[in-house]
C-alpha cells in the first residue's frame, strides 16, 4: 500500500515538474521576438532519499528552479559596444547637421575630401565678391558695376552671419539634447534602483527565481549605456543585485547606484556631466552624451574658429586695400572677438559712395585693383596674420577638415557596428531563443508528461483492484 501511494505521489510530482517545463517552453516561445528577453529552462532534481523497509526509496522528481540562461561576460561585452555605437552615431548625426549648415557640397570619396562650391555657400560669395571688385576695378565709373560690388559684399556677409547662426545653433541644439538625455539617464538610475529592490524581495529565499526582472534591469542597464559609458557589478553583500558606477577623470569609481537607492544623481553643467553632491567631473568614453559634446567640442568648434579667422582676415585685408590711409572710412566692420557673426558692410558705403581710389580720379583703379587682387594673396600667421595660405585656401582647408572627421567617424562607425552585431550575435546563440530548440523540447516534455500520466492510470488500475476487488 505505502508503495503504491508513495509512487502515485511521485508521479504527480513528476506531473507537475513536467507542466512547468511545457510552460516555460511556451514561455520562450511567445518571447522568440523580444531582444531582452533571455531563454529560461526548468532544472529538475531530486527530493531526496528516504529509508523503507525495502530499502533506499527515491521521494521523486520536482522542478526545482527556472534558470535563466545569460553569460555575463557577454552581456558587459554588449553594454560596452552599445555605448561606442551611440557614441559614433552621435558624432555623426552632429557631424552632418554642421555640414549642412555650410551649404557646401563635401566630396569625401577622394583622399583629401576637398570642396565642391555650391551656388549658394560661403565659398561661391566669396569668390562672387571678388569677381565683383575686379569688375568695378576695370570699370569703376560703371553703375551697374558699383551696384553689384555692393550687391554681392552684402551677400557675402549675411552667408558670414547665417552660417555662423547655424553653427551657434547646432552646439545649442547639442546643449538641449544632452540635458533631455541627463534627465533620461537619472529615470534609468531609479528604474534599476527599483528593479534591484523587486529582485531582492522575490529572491530573498530563492536567489535566480525572478528571471522576467532581471531582463528588465539589463534592458534598462543597455538602454543607460547608449546614453553614457558605465560599469555594473554584483553588490558585495546582496546577491542578485549589481551596482552601477562610472569613472571621474583620474579613473576612480563613481557609484551611481547601489542597491536600490540612486547615490548620485547625474548633473550637465553646461559643459561636462557631474555626479555627487561634490559634482564629480565624470569621463566619459561612450555613450550618445559622449558624441555630443565630442562634435560640439572638436570638429564643430573648430570649424567656427576657422571661419571666424577667415572673417577677420577678410575684413581687416579688404579694409587695409580700400582705406591705405585709414582716414576715408574702411569697407567692412566686424567685432575680432565674435568674427563672422559680426561681419558687416560698412554703414556708409553705397554704390554712389564706393572709391576705386583715393584721388577718385576716373582712371584711376589702384584701391580697387588692390582689393581685388587679395584673391591671390598668400597670409601666414608667423606675420600676425588670422590665416595661413590663400583665402580660398584657408576655407577649403577649413571645410576639408571636417569633411575628414565626417569620413573619420563613419568609418569607424562601421566597423563598430559590425563589433556591435558580432557581439549581440553571439549573445543571442547563447541566451536567444530558437523556435527549433524549443519545439524539441516541448515535445520531450509532452512525451514525458504523457508517460506520467500512464503511470498515474496503471496506479490508479492497482489501487481500485487493491481497495475494491482484492476483498472480493
Amino acid at each position: 500500500m505505502s508503495g503504491l501511494f508513495g509512487s502515485l505521489t511521485q508521479s504527480v510530482q513528476a506531473l507537475s515538474a513536467h507542466s512547468r517545463a511545457i510552460e516555460t517552453a511556451g514561455r520562450n516561445l511567445a518571447n522568440v521576438n523580444n531582444p531582452s528577453y533571455a531563454r529560461q529552462r526548468v532544472l529538475y532534481a531530486d527530493r531526496g532519499t528516504v529509508v523503507t523497509p525495502n530499502g533506499a526509496q527515491s521521494l521523486g522528481l520536482e522542478a526545482k528552479s527556472i534558470q535563466q540562461i545569460r553569460d555575463s561576460l557577454l552581456d558587459a561585452q554588449v553594454v560596452r559596444e552599445v555605448g561606442l555605437s551611440a557614441s559614433l552615431n552621435a558624432q555623426n548625426t552632429t557631424l552632418l547637421n554642421a555640414q549642412a549648415a555650410l551649404g557646401e557640397s563635401i566630396d569625401r570619396a577622394s583622399g583629401t575630401e576637398g570642396t565642391t562650391d555650391s551656388a549658394y555657400g560661403l565659398s561661391a560669395s566669396i569668390t562672387d565678391f571678388f569677381n565683383a571688385f575686379q569688375s568695378f576695378a576695370a570699370r569703376p565709373t560703371d553703375q551697374g558695376e558699383r551696384q553689384n560690388l555692393v550687391q554681392q559684399a552684402e551677400i557675402m556677409t549675411e552667408r558670414f552671419n547665417e552660417t555662423d547662426r547655424r553653427l551657434a545653433q547646432i552646439q545649442t541644439d547639442v546643449d538641449s539634447e544632452v540635458a533631455t538625455d541627463v534627465d533620461d539617464i537619472n529615470r534609468l538610475l531609479s528604474s534599476i534602483g527599483e528593479l534591484n529592490a523587486q529582485i531582492g524581495r522575490i529572491e530573498i529565499n530563492n536567489p535566480g527565481s525572478a528571471a522576467d526582472l532581471r531582463d528588465q534591469r539589463q534592458a534598462r542597464i543597455e538602454e543607460l549605456a547608449g546614453k553614457m559609458s558605465i560599469e555594473t557589478a554584483p553588490n558585495a553583500t546582496e546577491t542578485g543585485q549589481v551596482d552601477v558606477f562610472v569613472r571621474d577623470a583620474s579613473g576612480n569609481p563613481v557609484v551611481l547606484v547601489s542597491l536600490a537607492t540612486v547615490v548620485n544623481p547625474v548633473a550637465y553643467d553646461g559643459a561636462q556631466l557631474t555626479a555627487g553632491a561634490s559634482a564629480t567631473p565624470i569621463a566619459l568614453s561612450g555613450g550618445s552624451v559622449s558624441g555630443l559634446l565630442t562634435a560640439r567640442d572638436g570638429a564643430v568648434q573648430t570649424l567656427r574658429d576657422g571661419i571666424d579667422a577667415l572673417a577677420n582676415q577678410l575684413a581687416s585685408a579688404v579694409n587695409a586695400a580700400y582705406n591705405p590711409t585709414g582716414v576715408s572710412g574702411d569697407f567692412f566692420t566686424i567685432t575680432p572677438s565674435s568674427g563672422a557673426a559680426t561681419l558687416s558692410l560698412n554703414s556708409s558705403i553705397t554704390a554712389t559712395s564706393l572709391k576705386a581710389s583715393e584721388t577718385g580720379g576716373a582712371a584711376d583703379n589702384t584701391q580697387a585693383l588692390a582689393v581685388a587682387e587679395l584673391v591671390t594673396k598668400k597670409f601666414s600667421t608667423a606675420s600676425g596674420d588670422a590665416i595661413n595660405g590663400t583665402i580660398t585656401q584657408h576655407y577649403t582647408s577649413v571645410v576639408s577638415d571636417l569633411g575628414r572627421a565626417v569620413s573619420g567617424v563613419q568609418s569607424r562607425l562601421e566597423d563598430q557596428s559590425n563589433i556591435e552585431t558580432l557581439v549581440l550575435n553571439q549573445r543571442q546563440a547563447v541566451s536567444g531563443v530558437s523556435i527549433d530548440e524549443e519545439m524539441a523540447d516541448m515535445l520531450k516534455f509532452q512525451r514525458a508528461f504523457e508517460a506520467a500520466s500512464r503511470v498515474v492510470n496503471i496506479i490508479d488500475g492497482l489501487l481500485d483492484i487493491v481497495v475494491n476487488r482484492l476483498g472480493a
